[in-house]
Formats: C-alpha cells, sequence, structure tokens
C-alpha cells in the first residue's frame, strides 16, 4: 500500500512551492484557469470510459488545482482550503 500524504502536508508543499518558485509564485487565479478547466475535462474523459486509474490521477490533478487556488485566497486573507 502506498503512503497517504494527508491535506494538510498537500498545503504545506503548496505554501513552499508558492515561497520558493518564481514560476509558483508568479501564478493568479486567472493564469492557472486553463489548467483547471483542462484538468476538469480530463476528469470527464476517465469517467465516460470508466478508467478509475485515470480518474485517480486525474482527479489528483484537480486537487492540486484546488489547493493551489486556495493557498492564493488564503494569501490574500480572502479565505483557506478549511473553508473550501
Amino acid at each position: 500500500m502506498q503512503d497517504k500524504t494527508t491535506l494538510e502536508d498537500a498545503l504545506a508543499i503548496m505554501r513552499d512551492l508558492r515561497a520558493r518558485c518564481d514560476w509558483d509564485a508568479a501564478q493568479t487565479h486567472a493564469s492557472l484557469r486553463p489548467y483547471l478547466l483542462e484538468e476538469a475535462h480530463e476528469v470527464d474523459d476517465a469517467l465516460r470510459a470508466g478508467d478509475d486509474r485515470q480518474m485517480r490521477e486525474e482527479l489528483a490533478d484537480v486537487l492540486l488545482q484546488v489547493l493551489f487556488h486556495s493557498v492564493m485566497a488564503e494569501e490574500r486573507g480572502a479565505f483557506d482550503a478549511g473553508s473550501v
């Protein structure tokens, strides 16, 4: 069985990326919008195909997008992942 990362671990990683990676730090909600839409479409494709492995991978990508947007909102005091 695979080691599990907690939601708090994932948020800590995203916060660290925002602090230390120029690309991550430069992103905005608008700049990430195409990625969120792409990942949502990929989840839809996996659902339609009935492919559990692909669905798991694509849902992880959507979760990453949710965490990314949540951390950016947290940085400006709007809301945090816990409220999502």
